[in-house]
């Protein structure tokens, strides 16, 4: 089946035109000017702001042009990833989907459907003719998934909605009404170099295989991630030869755990046979550590003529001591919610090369006090470097007593004649900065399942966007 074919026809529309559009985040130029021309072909009040967000306004159908005026919010931008031996070029090639049985997926690229579903569904909503709804204003918010810039500009005379559905959860059974903030945190600093004699052999290690994913909702999964894995596995070397480490990099974004790694070390010529002994045992104790999570994580080795410099044996030593001990994966779980993440940490980028490294990582908690420690840990842990917190971004308060959650919950219950999941998730929504800036604006968040987001085993069930939809629509009926 093509996706064109799909139900209900306008989502799956409006869902492969925005996948044709490249709209990484911080590149949204062209989506946002896109997003701009459909408004206007609909007759309907248009703006773009001077950041990038494009707020439509649609007028209550028959009988709701009074009723309280809804705020439709989703993200324009997605996080580019691909599998290590793809060629595709996010900023040419427009998404490549596929059908496989109850899903869509992306062929070797994420798929785009967080938050591409949501910002389809209310494409459709503006473009419908027979969906009773009330006043409508649709804001498509531009970088939420590296800065939360797009959200963090709108000024508080831009909307004059009183409810607002966010459209960016991942699990159709459930209403988000509460999320984490969160805080990147970069460490970089400068290593003297050296040069090694003919008497030093080099290696190429590539880490390779791991699933990756959200560093919010999947971090309690114990996913591997290949910035400790490959931390872990110079170590358990270096505690019987001496390695030099040359260049390292891994990662790309902060809010995704990273899935290879590569990097180049140094070893005297007399002991790379005992490097490869040890490596093939070490190798196959990390591959039995994750064989649950991660079954096809690999480690090769390959030898290489090399000129690069490298780091001293104390810096490598150093730096793969304060990545080993850095707190990776969940911090603190909320107390009588051992199931709801309070507080976590994915290293997730590393660059290292010709004397100098960054390291990037992302915090995250619902609870500002433990955020803040858990940051003076990292620096204390890197206190040979310098660190800096990048674009903080608040949580997002619960509001288990608002009316729209009522609503919604009735809707959810009439429809599928059982009581809807009502939580607050680890991952961070736009719902927190919004909620500051709107501060009376009541929030609640929906959406289909989507798995594996932000890496490229992404995938959208569709018989989920098809419940999700009826739930949308059956909500903006009962408001």
């Amino acid at each position: 089946m093509k996706i064109k074919d799909l139900q209900p026809k306008d989502i799956w529309k409006h869902f492969s035109t925005i996948n044709a559009i490249p709209r990484a985040s911080t590149k949204e130029e062209e989506i946002s000017a896109y997003m701009v021309s459909f408004g206007k072909s609909l007759k309907l009040e248009t703006n773009i702001d001077k950041i990038g967000n494009v707020i439509i306004k649609k007028p209550g159908t028959s009988g709701k042009e009074n009723n309280p005026t809804v705020v439709l919010q989703g993200h324009l931008d997605m996080v580019h990833q691909k599998t290590a031996n793809s060629n595709f070029n996010f900023e040419k090639q427009g998404i490549e989907m596929f059908v496989d049985g109850d899903w869509v997926k992306a062929k070797e690229t994420t798929l785009g459907a967080d938050n591409g579903i949501g910002v389809a569904a209310i494409m459709a909503i503006l473009t419908s003719t027979d969906i009773e709804h009330p006043p409508i204003e649709a804001l498509f918010t531009i970088d939420e998934e590296v800065g939360m810039t797009g959200a963090m500009a709108l000024t508080n005379k831009q909307l004059t909605g009183k409810i607002l559905l966010n459209l960016d959860s991942e699990e159709d059974n459930t209403i988000t009404i509460g999320c984490a903030g969160g805080v990147d945190v970069e460490i970089d600093g400068n290593f003297t170099t050296e040069t090694l004699s003919d008497a030093y052999q080099f290696f190429k290690i590539d880490v390779n295989g791991l699933n990756g994913g959200h560093s919010g909702v999947e971090i309690h999964l114990n996913l591997g991630n290949a910035i400790k894995i490959f931390a872990f596995y110079v170590s358990e070397i270096n505690k019987e030869i001496d390695v030099h480490l040359s260049t390292l990099n891994s990662g790309q974004l902060t809010n995704v755990i990273p899935r290879d790694a590569k990097g180049i070390i140094a070893i005297n010529k007399k002991d790379v046979t005992k490097f490869e002994i040890l490596s093939a045992s070490i190798i196959k104790k990390i591959q039995t550590q994750y064989a649950k999570t991660d079954n096809d994580l690999n480690i090769t080795l390959k030898s290489i003529k090399q000129s690069s410099v490298v780091a001293s044996i104390p810096f490598t030593n150093q730096l793969l001591n304060a990545i080993n001990t850095i707190p990776n994966g969940v911090y603190a779980v909320t107390e009588g919610m051992e199931d709801l993440v309070q507080t976590s940490n994915n290293i997730a980028k590393i660059s290292l090369k010709e004397g100098s490294y960054k390291i990037a990582c992302h915090t995250r908690s619902s609870v500002d006090i433990e955020r803040d420690e858990l940051v003076k840990k990292i620096t204390h842990i890197f206190s040979f470097s310098d660190v800096k917190e990048i674009g903080p971004y608040p949580g997002w308060e619960p509001k288990p007593n608002s009316k729209i959650l009522q609503i919604a919950k009735q809707c959810y219950k009439k429809l599928y004649t059982k009581d809807a999941n009502v939580k607050s998730i680890h991952a961070g929504l736009e719902c927190g900065v919004l909620s500051g800036t709107y501060p009376k604006m009541e929030m609640i968040s929906i959406g289909p399942n989507v798995f594996g987001a932000h890496s490229p085993d992404e995938r959208l069930q569709i018989s989920s966007t098809q419940k999700f939809w009826k739930f949308l629509v059956e909500i903006l009926k009962e408001i």
